[in-house]
């Protein structure tokens, strides 16, 4: 039976069937768990919840309730409480949203290592916990989707499976916005951008590490993996044949020459589609064991020249306009003989006058003090000449100028 007691209540052998809080604010992945330890007990009290749901069929139940209540007033079973949680996605600066998609990411981070290793062991994937982290990562971008996008793009060489699946969830997402997709639809595609690579648990991770090119036989083990992701998918309850057709389907091209059926044109679906989009971007811009990452409006370019044996040109140019020609961590030269990095999009605006902050002059070859320039403010007349590679001008951490951190 389910029961709502206070956290001062809690103890160990209950069974939580759900904490009354946001995903965001409880120290723990899982939404229900039993409560083996008393270091997890201490980790509720200090994360200030006030009451849970417990289920006494599966675990202990308070002190004082105990004994069985008379037949005349015993109490109603309950049937799947569920706490309101105030959704906030109306839209915020990045400076606003940065403090929060750090804390989504982090979290996102742990959840998708733990769901991903109980995978490799042949436990089910628990799609209820996944759909919460969807909806977590949903919002941020809802608000701010440059904030969260951006951060998941600096991942390391060593947590790219994990966080790639993160990255593409909110580009899956931010992409079906701009394509004006239902929010069921929205939701869907995050979830699949969450679970499209759980295959790769299937895959030797000295191969997926390997820091030089794969043989023949190492490739092949690779390109088995959207197979192995949807039948481990197929064994989970409640996952959706979207989930299903992308994780399955995210390296097939339009010109039929990707992998694994070889499919073309119509024969892929549009969230197919879209994941191909979304994997490859995050793909080519992430640092990797093999390579490091190119710039994102460099990546945006070669992608434009693949677009059409690749990728759903509709689809790629709603995906540009999703996240900008000049994305977030863009370096730009300006008209006026400054370098600055992209910090914003602009909605409503051109994709060509987003928020930069400068920070390096080229006639003085010297590094000036950060300035944030609204290029569709009014009477600014500095423009963006082009794009610049880093390493050209010897600059180096650029991302701490979008990220605020000017000093």
């Amino acid at each position: 039976m389910l029961k709502k007691i206070e956290i001062s209540k809690l103890r160990t052998g209950m069974y939580v069937h759900e904490l009354c809080s946001s995903w965001l604010d409880t120290p723990f992945w899982k939404k229900s768990f039993l409560l083996s330890e008393n270091n997890e007990l201490q980790e509720i009290q200090k994360a200030k919840i006030r009451e849970a749901w417990i289920d006494t069929s599966k675990g202990l139940d308070v002190l004082e309730d105990v004994a069985p209540l008379p037949r005349e007033v015993a109490a109603p079973e309950l049937k799947e409480p569920k706490t309101p949680v105030v959704r906030q996605t109306a839209p915020v600066s990045m400076s606003d949203e940065l403090g929060r998609a750090s804390r989504i990411v982090s979290k996102s981070k742990e959840a998708i290592f733990s769901m991903f290793t109980e995978a490799r062991m042949g436990k089910a994937v628990d799609v209820g916990n996944a759909q919460e982290m969807v909806t977590e990562i949903a919002d941020s971008v809802m608000r701010n989707p440059g904030a969260l996008i951006g951060l998941v793009r600096l991942k390391t060489k060593d947590d790219y499976t994990y966080m790639h699946s993160v990255a593409v969830c909110a580009l899956m997402i931010a992409l079906a916005k701009q394509l004006g997709l239902s929010d069921e639809q929205t939701r869907e595609a995050g979830l699949a951008g969450l679970l499209h690579d759980i295959g790769k648990m299937m895959v030797d991770a000295d191969i997926l590490n390997k820091p030089g090119k794969l043989t023949d036989a190492e490739f092949v083990s690779v390109k088995e993996h959207p197979a192995a992701g949807y039948k481990m998918l197929m064994e989970s309850r409640d996952v959706s044949q979207v989930v299903l057709d992308v994780c399955l389907h995210h390296h097939e091209k339009m010109d039929g020459t990707g992998y694994p059926h070889r499919l073309k044109g119509d024969e892929i679906s549009l969230f197919a589609r879209m994941g191909a989009v979304c994997d490859v971007y995050d793909a080519i811009t992430s640092n990797r064991p093999y390579k490091q990452g190119w710039c994102p409006a460099e990546s945006l370019r070669k992608m434009a020249e693949w677009s059409k044996g690749h990728f759903d040109e509709k689809v790629f140019q709603a995906f540009v306009k999703s996240i900008g020609i000049y994305p977030v961590g863009t370096l730009v030269r300006l008209e006026s003989g400054r370098l600055g990095v992209v910090v914003e999009q602009q909605a409503g605006k051109s994709l060509l006058t987003p928020k930069v902050r400068v920070f390096f002059s080229i006639k003085s070859m010297s590094y000036i003090a950060p300035e944030l320039l609204d290029l569709a403010g009014a009477g600014l007349q500095d423009k963006i000449a082009t794009r610049e590679d880093a390493e050209k001008w010897g600059l180096k951490d650029i991302n701490r100028y979008w990220l605020g951190e000017t000093a």
